[in-house]
């Protein structure tokens, strides 16, 4: 899975207010972290490029460090540093953060098996730059995510399995005047692949409302079912395209 969250665009969206609205406990380790680096995501991290697989987290994030604080918070964690890189011992002894920069605003950070990871990002890849999703937030997922279908919500099953046999699933989460739209691209094999995707995504929605009116259940503004039963499909060419309005309130039961 790739994702990227642009939380500067968040900030100025007002999406970070949510956050501090919902009043979560912060984690006292990374309390103590922020203390000892003097570096709080909510106004220090500008954006975030990641990639998660078998072999671990992989980022790249862009915001404001100091250095010299970190490399001594590392050091302090029974940790090292030998010339750019950092690297220490996680949660799990399996669980190896190595960190370096690459410019002064930009880390290059891996959790992995390998405690110098960080290194693999130290360099670009070969190949052309994708074409990326205009959205503050998105995540490319590759489709054996979704066809297992485990630990997902409720309700949202036949929509994971409506879009198992794409090539390549890309969701993106971006504001929309005062609410939030979520957009989904299907990648699939053929055009005849992209229509019935979009037909069955269809299908699902309509049945799940028509459940919904058998049972005498208004969704609420804020649930998830609302939000399910409000989405449009359709597809062009070898790609099928789906979009779910969401209400502020959604996102704030969400972070609650």
């Amino acid at each position: 899975m790739v994702f990227y969250i642009d939380f500067a665009a968040l900030r100025r969206g007002g999406l970070m207010q949510l956050f501090d609205s919902a009043k979560s406990p912060e984690d006292p380790e990374y309390l103590g972290f922020v203390q000892k680096t003097s570096f709080n995501y909510k106004q220090d991290l500008d954006a975030v490029l990641g990639e998660y697989g078998p072999s671990g987290w992989f980022v790249l994030a862009k915001g404001r460090f100091d250095w010299p604080s970190l490399r001594s918070y590392a050091i302090s964690q029974q940790g090292a540093c030998q010339e750019k890189l950092c690297r220490m011992t996680g949660s799990a002894p399996d669980r190896r953060i190595s960190f370096l920069p690459i410019q002064s605003r930009l880390m290059a950070l891996a959790v992995s098996t390998d405690d110098a990871a960080a290194l693999r990002l130290a360099q670009p890849g070969p190949g052309i730059d994708p074409q990326l999703p205009d959205a503050p937030v998105w995540a490319v997922l590759p489709p054996a995510v979704l066809r297992a279908a485990q630990g997902l919500p409720d309700g949202t099953r036949p929509f994971a399995r409506a879009v198992g046999q794409a090539e390549l699933i890309t969701l993106s989460f971006a504001p929309e005047g005062n609410r939030f739209s979520l957009r989904l691209t299907l990648n699939c094999r053929s055009d005849q692949d992209a229509y019935d995707a979009a037909s069955q995504l269809t299908k699902v929605t309509e049945i799940l409302s028509r459940m919904m009116v058998e049972d005498h259940a208004q969704p609420k503004v804020g649930d998830l079912a609302r939000v399910l039963v409000s989405g449009r499909f359709w597809n062009t060419g070898n790609r099928t395209y789906g979009v779910w309005p969401i209400e502020r309130a959604f996102v704030e039961n969400l972070l609650k």
